[in-house]
């Protein structure tokens, strides 16, 4: 019997060496106070809230709250998840499984089977399929995930960027000082940095339909590098130099230019929006304290008419 790419996947991970890469590092003997004074230029003390109904803050949830916020009272609080995801989002989704073994070791083949397993085993009801309703037309559009999936992934890996991985999927969460809740990041490679080998850098990849306009001054890219940066600085008690993020374009460029693009994200040079982001997320902890009634957002083109829905019922 032909065994499963999981089955594999073990195989391959008991057959690799273990190697120092992977072994957190010790904390940092430099000059801390200076870091701090460059990189956290905060003085003022971050509000004290009332009862909240959250522990903490991260990116989705800052963005979330933001944008929806009878949307996120329901995710993020209720912990209700019943809204299907897009095919985009799954297909984004298993790339970055495929990425998380490879750099883990395995080889490319096996990196790309675990991707497509995981899109394989997500159910149907978890996908929205659009305007795709028989069975017959979800299961073209799935065919359609897996070959979109399958293009993107190898272009990501017809030519990997090389990095000196320290760790993988890294899930932490930081009490900073002068917030009022503590932050919470997923970081997908913890690496050495290639500016300065006594720090850290921290890589996000990213599967697109198409490149950021803005590339690195992106607002939304800056405020996840805040939040990586603060999580990350904590974990390993090491300066953190850049927020790396890698864009592949999933469709085929009709023009032949590459379907990767790299933005540099300096933390050096962010002390502007250090200050800032501080201040909304305290900002947004504080009105978070004094809500309510949670609205929802009808424009929001993602939770909109649900989130309407919701209010009409009076369960917001």
């Amino acid at each position: 019997m032909r065994k499963s790419a999981s089955e594999r996947a073990v195989e391959e991970y008991d057959s690799i060496p273990p190697i120092e890469a992977y072994e957190p590092y010790a904390p940092f003997e430099g000059d801390e106070e200076a870091i701090e004074e460059r990189l956290w230029p905060y003085e003022e003390a971050a509000p004290t809230p009332g009862k909240l109904p959250i522990t903490h803050w991260s990116h989705s949830s800052l963005m979330a709250y933001l944008r929806n916020p009878l949307a996120w009272y329901k995710r993020y609080v209720e912990r209700v998840y019943d809204m299907p995801t897009t095919p985009s989002s799954i297909i984004g989704r298993a790339g970055h499984i495929a990425l998380q073994h490879f750099y883990g070791g395995i080889s490319k083949e096996g990196a790309i089977d675990l991707g497509m397993e995981y899109l394989q085993s997500v159910p149907d009801f978890e996908i929205n399929f659009g305007v795709a309703k028989t069975k017959a037309a979800k299961k073209k559009k799935r065919a359609a995930m897996e070959q979109e999936y399958l293009q993107a992934i190898n272009f990501y890996l017809a030519r990997p960027p090389k990095h000196d991985v320290v760790d993988i999927e890294v899930k932490a969460t930081a009490n900073v000082e002068g917030f009022a809740l503590p932050l919470k990041a997923v970081s997908d490679l913890v690496v050495r940095s290639k500016v300065d080998k006594e720090a850290l850098d921290i890589i996000d990849h990213k599967f697109v339909d198409s490149f950021s306009a803005h590339k690195q001054n992106k607002t939304l890219f800056v405020m996840q590098a805040l939040f990586n940066y603060y999580t990350v600085s904590h974990t390993y008690k090491k300066p953190v130099r850049r927020f790396i993020l890698q864009e592949c374009k999933k469709t085929k460029n009709r023009d032949g230019k590459a379907q990767m693009r790299k933005y540099v994200i300096e933390y050096e040079k962010c002390a502007g929006e250090f200050e800032l982001f501080r201040r909304l997320v305290n900002d947004a902890t504080a009105d978070l304290a004094r809500r309510k009634v949670f609205l929802p957002n009808p424009s929001d083109m993602f939770e909109g008419e649900n989130s309407f829905d919701i209010y009409r019922l009076g369960l917001g």
